[in-house]
């Protein structure tokens, strides 16, 4: 924006919305968190990875796709990972195809781990964003989720199919 150009101001309407769409991307995190947590024993990032990779070929992703994949850094995956792996549910080798990456792989415990945690997940996810809209603010929320995703990341997110 140049020096003479003015901000282009929120109206009431769209000021409504943003502070709407603000306070459910505070909310609703922490309480899909607190769920998992409560039932499962483990945060949402957590959980995102374990999903991840259980819907992975192989169960099996670089982790720097794993990254991208869970809106993450590559550090902040590599902590969770190494806890993972202390679990027993994530294991780390070198990429045998190109060595500068590292895979994970979702263990036999850790996909047992995804299918115990699933349900509760699920069944959150259902109460907080499904069971209070309609149908057709089901397929609104689809459209106005891709455009304002494409908006942000035009090159698009390498999966836009899960939770």
């Amino acid at each position: 924006m140049g020096t003479d150009e003015q901000p282009r101001w929120l109206d009431d309407e769209e000021q409504q919305a943003w502070l709407s769409l603000v306070g459910t991307l505070i909310r609703l995190p922490a309480a899909l968190d607190a769920q998992l947590q409560q039932d499962a024993g483990i945060n949402h990032f957590e959980y995102q990875v374990l999903s991840g990779l259980s819907m992975s070929q192989e169960r099996t992703l670089r982790m720097s796709v794993l990254a991208a994949l869970c809106g993450g850094s590559l550090a902040r995956l590599s902590q969770v990972v190494g806890r993972l792996e202390k679990r027993g549910w994530v294991r780390r080798a070198p990429d045998p195809t190109d060595g500068r990456y590292t895979l994970a792989t979702l263990t036999d415990a850790g996909f047992g781990k995804v299918e115990e945690s699933a349900p509760g997940h699920v069944e959150a996810v259902r109460r907080y964003v499904f069971d209070p809209i309609t149908k057709a603010q089901v397929q609104q929320l689809t459209r106005i989720g891709q455009r304002i995703g494409d908006a942000i990341d035009p090159e698009g997110c390498p999966d836009s199919r899960r939770h």
